[in-house]
């Protein structure tokens, strides 16, 4: 019997536990996100959009971050849940003098009550507060800091609700910025964080407007019926697999929330500057879009029945990614931004003590090689996928053959590689394996549109990419491909060459690098990306994409039965929401990094499907 981990179970952590890792789920509709702590209170929250400055943000400062927490007067919560298949959050509370439900979400839903259409959410975020029984008093702790905290935040009673503003001059522009709170409740007592009866049930919304259509308790409800309801639409055209149908179904919907639905552009992760390791310097902005990581979505996304997802993204990077004379960056702005400058937040202290805080990010300037056969690939997948008319077709392979040229200048020179390191560039063999994928899939597209000169072409070149690549990323004494040219020292990337289609996932020299791999960078379950020492050190701890890209592997080279023990263990590790951030540590198997990370749950995803595929196999052959 395999062990099934299931995420719909009440969850309570006691407040002693909070440190101890991310307890914590996401609110989230396409324009922004929030992350709620297991006791109900907001810990970060940026607005309008994801990468706009922080409304609540003492996940990374407690005193002067700015949170929105509702607590019960003798009482507690006794647990924290999802509603199935949606990103509606429930915290319940118990006490002397009744219970409570406190329902969040942040309204989403389609004009035409079609799932999937595109639509135009706000940046709303709405507390229902619903008695269960009895008359519980509660408290509300509002306490928003606006732009990161940087200026003074004046919080203000209107009557129907709450305006909060700051206004400040920096060295470059004159800030100002304002959130609204409506309520039902009395603001005077919501302002001061006084005791409040509830002998109804109460709402609390919080907008980025001033709104035209003032919320209700009818228009709340109306909103929450809409919202749960376009989140079980959208779950029913998920296609997953029965087997860990929940831990995947959990994944799909993080990953929703985190295509940006002006733009389709896909995040990284939720947040910045939660660190890799606690109290180091590996810290960082990811509230951007990687063309490497949100590419890898698209396969995915069609296979589990979301292909307006994956167009959606592929059309916003054909727009973002240059065409003749400009080079291509491995990210970029949510619309597109080109320059992303890293700056850091002195005033805050970071997630326990973990400084610096950044904004913005400084790796937009790297030159990272392998990002030329991400995009050509996703460009490659697409053609397959759909039909595209002669004027799109001439568009698309102008961009290829732009990417090409690139990639014939610059296969052969050193680069930062897949992990961004920040000193000297280095001959990685994952960046040459990857413009060798940018090539074969350039000659590839060649083909499906005629360009079979160009292709016959190109291939020569083709081929002396990779016999270099193997003569001098394959290290005969380890048995393995390496990190890069003339080192011994291996890498979690080149698990992935069988994936790509560099090699074939029965070639002794991939099955020989998985095993060497599983014998020294995995650490009891769980991947290091690489043990050697970098800008900072020696990594501290697992990152967690990498321990599914071992299981990815292992059901590639037909060994099943450990990709399948290794991805229940993974399982396990999971928060109690089944979520992921971007790492985990060895010995106490908590999450770090930025949270919750897109890469980690498409990798659930795409090994969740691989091994159900090995199951219907092994049912056939049965």
């Amino acid at each position: 019997m395999f062990k099934k981990v299931i995420y719909s179970g009440v969850m309570k952590i006691e407040r002693s536990e909070l440190a101890n890792d991310y307890h914590l789920g996401m609110l989230g509709n396409g324009r922004t996100c929030v992350l709620v702590d297991a006791f109900g209170k907001f810990v970060f929250c940026c607005f309008p959009d994801f990468d706009s400055g922080t409304v609540f943000a003492s996940l990374l400062d407690e005193e002067k971050g700015g949170s929105f927490g509702i607590e019960m007067v003798d009482g507690e919560v006794t647990g924290q849940v999802y509603e199935r298949n949606t990103n509606i959050l429930v915290t319940s509370f118990e006490g002397e003098d009744g219970a409570f439900e406190l329902i969040d979400f942040m309204p989403r839903y389609t004009a035409d009550g079609q799932a999937g259409s595109v639509d135009d959410v706000s940046s709303d975020v709405v507390r229902r507060l619903k008695v269960l029984r009895g008359k519980p008093r509660v408290r509300v702790s509002y306490d928003p800091q606006l732009e990161y905290g940087c200026g003074e935040t004046v919080v203000e009673a209107m009557g129907t609700g709450l305006k909060a503003t700051t206004h400040w001059n920096s060295p470059d522009r004159v800030v100002y910025e304002s959130i609204y709170l409506w309520t039902d409740m009395d603001d005077e007592a919501v302002l001061g964080g006084t005791e409040v009866t509830l002998d109804r049930d109460r709402y609390l919304v919080m907008s980025y407007h001033d709104k035209v259509q003032v919320p209700n308790s009818d228009l709340v409800e109306l909103m929450l019926q809409r919202t749960r309801a376009g989140w079980l639409l959208w779950s029913a055209r998920t296609h997953l697999p029965t087997q860990y149908r929940e831990e995947a179904m959990r994944s799909a919907l993080v990953l929703k929330m985190l295509q940006f639905g002006p733009t389709g552009a896909i995040l990284a992760a939720a947040t910045t500057s939660l660190p890799e390791t606690i109290g180091e310097e590996r810290n960082w902005d990811y509230r951007f879009c990687w063309l490497r990581d949100a590419s890898m979505t698209v396969t995915v996304l069609h296979r589990i029945g979301h292909p307006s997802m994956a167009r959606w993204f592929i059309d916003w990077m054909m727009k973002t990614v240059p065409t003749k004379d400009d080079s291509l960056q491995i990210m970029y702005g949510l619309r597109g931004e080109r320059k992303l400058t890293e700056r850091t937040l002195a005033h805050f202290s970071g997630y326990q003590g973990s400084k610096p805080v950044r904004i913005g990010n400084a790796a937009y300037t790297q030159e990272q090689h392998d990002i030329y056969g991400v995009v050509v690939d996703v460009i490659y997948q697409d053609l397959l996928l759909r039909q595209r008319t002669p004027e799109a077709l001439d568009r698309i392979w102008t961009r290829v053959r732009s990417i090409v040229r690139n990639v014939l200048a610059a296969w052969k020179e050193p680069d930062r590689g897949i992990w961004e390191i920040r000193g000297e560039k280095r001959h990685f063999v994952f960046s040459k394996v990857l413009c060798w994928v940018a090539l074969d899939r350039a000659i590839k597209i060649a083909e499906l549109i005629d360009k079979n000169d160009w292709a016959c072409e190109h291939k020569g070149m083709l081929d002396e990419m990779h016999e270099d690549i193997c003569k001098r990323g394959w290290n005969g004494e380890k048995g393995a491909f390496v990190q890069s040219y003339g080192v011994a020292d291996l890498d979690a990337s080149n698990l992935l060459l069988a994936e790509y289609g560099f090699l074939a996932a029965d070639d002794p020299r991939f099955v020989s690098t998985v095993e060497r791999s599983l014998d020294e960078l995995c650490v009891d379950g769980l991947m290091y990306r690489y043990r050697n020492q970098d800008d900072f050190g020696e990594p501290q701890s697992a990152f967690t994409v990498c321990s599914f890209w071992l299981v990815k592997a292992l059901v590639s080279i037909r060994r099943v039965r450990e990709a399948r023990t290794l991805f229940e263990n993974l399982l396990s590790h999971a928060n109690s929401h089944g979520l992921y951030g971007e790492d985990l540590d060895f010995k106490t198997r908590r999450h770090l990094g930025n949270f919750p990370q897109a890469y980690s749950h498409l990798a659930l995803i795409d090994c969740a499907l691989a091994l159900s595929k090995e199951e219907d196999n092994e049912m056939i052959q049965a």
